[in-house]
């Protein structure tokens, strides 16, 4: 028993979706949480390799070697999805359809789903925010509520498996949450 507390996620995969771009804080804090809950994490990207993530946006950080490219996996495969801000990193994926597809199939199936700080921008262009209450980074909430979704200025926000979180000060309660979805498993849609 005191295993399954302290492994919440034990056996469960984790598909972490990023590319050239991502705020590494963003990328590498919620991992490390999900990790520690006993998850397997593997990183989704477009093109096989490595990804160059960034600090602020504009400078560069670390690199990160690339698991999987998007177009060969599949919601199947994994019991919940990550995606960290950036403003590119978000912005890149959602101009690729197998991204934006796999996203859509990650929330239809009732995966659950963190998205944190510019991420949302990928639920918005995979068309899953409608009815839903979400939180962003300021910049995406006109594209949210246009979208459908309801938005909120709070620091993490949880609807239906969906969590959700405005910027890299939230990360501990997005962290937090995230961990607490995941071990909860599918949520129907």
């Amino acid at each position: 028993m005191a295993q399954a507390l302290e492994q919440p996620l034990a056996g469960r995969r984790i598909a972490v979706l990023a590319t050239d771009g991502v705020e590494q804080i963003e990328l590498t804090e919620p991992w490390s949480a999900v990790e520690a809950a006993g998850a397997e994490v593997s990183l989704i990207s477009l093109e096989p390799g490595v990804i160059q993530a960034m600090n602020h946006d504009t400078e560069a950080a670390d690199t990160f070697r690339v698991h999987h490219v998007v177009t060969d996996v599949a919601a199947s495969d994994f019991d919940g999805l990550l995606i960290p801000g950036g403003t590119t990193n978000p912005d890149k994926l959602r101009q690729n359809s197998a991204a934006v597809e796999f996203v859509r199939e990650c929330v239809n199936a009732g995966k659950p789903v963190g998205a944190i700080c510019h991420g949302p921008w990928l639920l918005v262009e995979a068309d899953v925010v409608g009815g839903r209450t979400l939180t962003s980074y300021p910049s995406l909430r006109t594209d949210i509520r246009n979208a459908g979704g309801t938005v909120v200025d709070r620091e993490v926000v949880a609807d239906r498996g969906l969590v959700t979180s405005r910027r890299p000060g939230d990360l501990p309660a997005f962290c937090a949450k995230v961990v607490e979805e995941f071990a909860e498993g599918a949520h129907p849609r």
